[in-house]
């Protein structure tokens, strides 16, 4: 076979050039930058006629097409374009004084009840400015289905409202709907009622999560995530609250009374989307997500549990051992994570120590990887005191690191699966978020299951958000709690 001159493959490249349309240069431009490193190999290695070199020359080839091509099949970024948290209403805040006038008032209640709760919610981490729905304002309180939807529409209505307006979105440009409250699952479904409301298009994806405790904020932004990488250029909401009135407790019990003494009302919405244009308007991208979990341990099970008492009376129930299974579920989790996005350096050194214990020194301790080298800011879950101080001891943090958990805790108390947002609205208002900070989300639910994110911030994020509900008391935080 003659070989082709040079001149030849000039023509052919100037050719090529001509017959490709100008619009699919400018709309490829990594498509047509390939064909001219092509090209140009071909022009040079041309007049080298050793056999060695067609074969480089077709192993280069075979290896940039193949590169190309599973480059262009990878799912596009999800970004957290924004997120809204729930204010309730001033006339909701329920006082410690109130609480325990309430509590002595309602007849389901003994003197021993009355006095476990007071003492819980004094050395509960709380402020004298959480809120409680109205239904749990009554003597006795309100706890029929009807109340329930009614605290479901109080509280996700204005998140939705909010998220809608902050991202200049009408409800036909969503294209995913999940709705998470693990304690409340009428039917219809709360994603169904939200539809309604809004009549959202037909066609939309909505999913709603029960069950699934505390750590539903952070399974239904990772549920939205793996299907934002299955459908293209679409975006997904997920609504996270925990309706209060299904879950008070009107017994003797004190391992159940302690959900009465330390939830309260909050809500989030959150808006995240894989369209390209979403990269210059979001706040945030997901670029990390991890999910595990210990039901199959009776421990890890049982830890939090919603069961009858003795009298037939529902509800949840804080085992004692809680706060160990707590501890194997993050030890499990984080040694995961930490394999994932930890430095090398750092997880050779725990490992050295590992080795070292084992073999060498018994006495000796094992070195806790810093998660401080890739992480700038964490928000923890804010169920209690004990459990953040639980978290902070295992992950070697400071205190302004558990600062935003505990200010939450004491601002809003434990809004469970919506906690996280309120942080990092606690810390967006501190203006602390920098472009490239990295943000670990991390849910703990019953069961025990869970769930982290790991967020990049895109932008410094320096507006003064109006409607946070951290506005009109940030600049009193932090506080000696």
């Amino acid at each position: 076979m003659a070989a082709i001159s040079q001149h030849d493959y000039g023509l052919l490249f100037l050719n090529l050039i001509n017959i490709l349309p100008l619009s699919t240069m400018l709309s490829k431009p990594t498509s047509f930058a390939f064909i001219i490193v092509a090209f140009g190999a071909l022009f040079i290695l041309q007049q080298w006629r050793h056999p060695i070199f067609h074969f480089l020359l077709l192993s280069y080839f075979f290896f940039a097409i193949k590169t190309y091509f599973l480059k262009s099949k990878q799912p596009r970024p999800v970004y957290l374009v924004d997120f809204a948290c729930y204010k309730p209403p001033s006339k909701c805040k329920v006082p410690f004084s109130s609480f325990i006038h309430h509590a002595s008032m309602i007849e389901a209640f003994d003197t021993e009840s009355v006095e476990f709760m007071a003492k819980t919610l004094v050395s509960s981490g709380l402020s004298q400015e959480t809120y409680l729905p109205p239904a749990l304002h009554c003597i006795p309180p309100k706890t029929h289905h009807r109340e329930s939807i009614n605290e479901a529409q109080m509280v996700l209505f204005p998140v939705m409202d909010e998220l809608l307006s902050k991202t200049k979105l009408s409800p036909h440009d969503i294209d995913i709907l999940i709705v998470n409250c693990s304690g409340f699952c009428p039917s219809p479904s709360l994603s169904s009622i939200i539809i309604n409301k809004y009549s959202m298009k037909s066609d939309i994806k909505s999913y709603n999560l029960s069950g699934m405790g505390c750590s539903a904020g952070t399974i239904g932004v990772d549920l939205a995530q793996n299907l934002l990488k299955t459908h293209e250029n679409k975006t997904a909401i997920v609504l996270s609250t925990e309706i209060l009135s299904t879950g008070w407790y009107s017994g003797h019990e004190k391992p159940k009374l302690i959900l009465n003494c330390v939830f309260r009302m909050g809500g989030a919405g959150i808006l995240l989307s894989n369209k390209k244009q979403a990269e210059n308007t979001s706040k945030y991208k997901l670029i990390h997500s991890l999910r595990t979990q210990r039901a199959y341990d009776d421990t890890a099970y049982y830890a939090v549990y919603r069961e009858e008492d003795s009298r037939g009376i529902l509800g949840v129930t804080f085992n004692k051992d809680l706060l160990q299974a707590v501890s194997e579920t993050l030890r499990s989790h984080i040694t995961l994570l930490g394999s994932q996005i930890l430095p090398f350096t750092e997880q050779f050194f725990h490992v050295i120590s590992i080795l070292r214990k084992k073999l060498i020194d018994k006495s000796a301790e094992i070195y806790t990887p810093s998660f401080k080298t890739v992480v700038q800011h964490f928000c923890l879950p804010s169920s209690g005191k004990p459990l953040i101080r639980e978290v902070a001891k295992g992950l070697n943090l400071n205190g302004r690191n558990i600062e935003p958990a505990l200010m939450t805790l004491h601002r809003f108390g434990n809004q469970s699966s919506s906690s996280w947002w309120y942080e990092l609205g606690y810390m967006e208002g501190k203006w602390r978020v920098k472009k490239g900070d990295k943000i670990w989300v991390l849910g703990l639910g019953t069961g025990i299951k869970c769930c982290s994110l790991v967020l990049e911030c895109l932008r410094p994020i320096v507006e003064d958000d109006k409607k946070s509900p951290w506005s009109c008391c940030i600049q009193q935080y932090p506080i000696q709690v």
